[in-house]
C-alpha cells in the first residue's frame, strides 16, 4: 500500500529542531512517562536522519525506555537513514529502540504512538489538506498522546508549533484526561526584530489566516505593541524585553503562566504558549 502523503523537499540541519525537542522533553514529560516504552514517531524526517537521532537522544534522558521511529515516504531516504544508523552502531553507539521505516500519515508502526512530531511536513499542502492530516494523525495516536506539528526556519532560530491531543482521552485509571490543544511561538531572540517576524513560521492551518479580522492577526499585532511598550528593557538585553512584552501581552491574551507549558522559565527560552482556541480560525476551535 502506498504511504499517505507527498514527499517533502527533505531539507534539514543538525540542531534545526532543538526548540521543539526541548518542548517535547520538558513540557511533554508527563506524556513520555505515562506508559512503559513510549513510542514516538518522527514523521517526515527528510533527507538526513540527524534530527531523528537528536530527538531520540533528548527524550531518552527523561524516558530511558522510549522508542523512536523515523518515517519517510521516500524509500531511498529510509535506506540512507538505516545505513547511517548501522554505521553509528558499528562505531559503538548502540541506540536501542531507534529505527526507520517507510510510511506517512497512516503511521505504519507496531503500536499507537504516544507522540508524533511532524515538523516542516505540511507546508507544501493546501490548508484543507493540512486540517485533514491533523485529524488523521490524531486518530492514530495512543489514548492520551499528542501530535506536535509545526514549522521552523532552516537553522531553527524561529518556530511555531501546535500540540494537539489524541482524538480519544487517556483512561481515567492512568490519571489522564484530554489535554488542551496549544500553540507555541519560539525564537532565538537576538535574531528577531519584532514578534510578528514569527508569522512566516505559522502552521499551514494559520499562515493564510494572518489577515485583518482573524484572531492570529490580532494576536501578532498586539504582541508587536507589547514589544514596543517593552522597549525600555532593551538596555538589559532582548531576553528582558521579551519577558516584559509577554507580561504585557498576557493582560489581554490567555498566555500560559504556569509550568509545564508556561511561566517565566519557559518565557526566558524565547517561548510563549497559548490555548489553540485563542488563535484558531472561526469554526476550528
Amino acid at each position: 500500500m502506498r504511504p499517505e502523503g507527498e514527499i517533502t523537499r527533505g531539507t534539514t540541519n543538525p540542531g534545526r529542531l532543538r526548540r521543539v525537542d526541548r518542548w517535547i522533553s520538558q513540557a511533554q514529560r508527563a506524556v513520555l512517562r505515562a506508559r512503559d516504552r513510549p513510542l514516538l514517531v518522527d514523521l517526515g524526517f527528510g533527507a538526513s536522519p540527524v534530527t531523528t537521532v537528536e530527538l531520540y537522544r533528548r527524550v531518552r534522558v527523561v524516558a530511558p525506555d522510549a522508542e523512536v521511529v523515523g518515517l519517510e515516504i521516500d524509500p531511498l531516504r529510509v535506506a540512507a537513514a538505516r545505513r547511517r544508523l548501522a554505521a553509528l552502531r558499528a562505531a559503538g553507539d548502540e541506540l536501542p529502540g531507534l529505527s526507520f521505516g517507510v510510511g506517512g500519515f497512516e503511521l505504519p508502526v507496531e503500536r499507537r504512538p504516544a507522540l508524533v512530531r511532524a515538523f516542516n511536513v505540511l507546508r507544501q499542502y493546501h490548508e484543507e489538506q493540512a486540517w485533514a492530516a491533523w485529524s488523521r494523525l490524531r486518530a492514530g495516536l495512543a489514548a492520551g498522546g499528542v501530535l506536535i506539528e509545526g514549522t521552523c526556519d532552516e537553522i531553527g532560530r524561529r518556530a511555531v508549533w501546535v500540540t494537539l491531543p489524541a482524538a480519544l482521552p487517556a483512561p481515567a485509571a492512568a490519571g489522564g484526561g484530554r489535554g488542551a490543544a496549544l500553540i507555541t511561538f519560539s525564537a532565538r531572540l537576538v535574531s528577531m526584530e519584532r514578534p510578528s517576524d514569527l508569522a512566516e513560521r505559522l502552521p499551514k492551518t494559520l499562515i493564510h489566516r494572518n489577515v485583518p479580522g482573524e484572531p492570529v492577526h490580532q494576536f501578532l499585532r498586539d504582541f508587536d505593541r507589547a514589544w514596543d511598550r517593552a522597549a525600555p528593557q532593551v538596555a538589559f538585553g532582548p531576553r528582558q524585553r521579551w519577558l516584559a512584552a509577554v507580561e504585557f501581552l498576557s493582560d489581554g491574551w490567555p498566555v500560559l503562566r504556569r509550568p509545564p507549558g508556561g511561566g517565566r522559565r519557559r518565557w526566558r527560552l524565547g517561548e510563549v504558549t497559548l490555548p489553540w482556541a485563542a488563535l484558531a480560525p472561526p469554526g476550528r476551535k
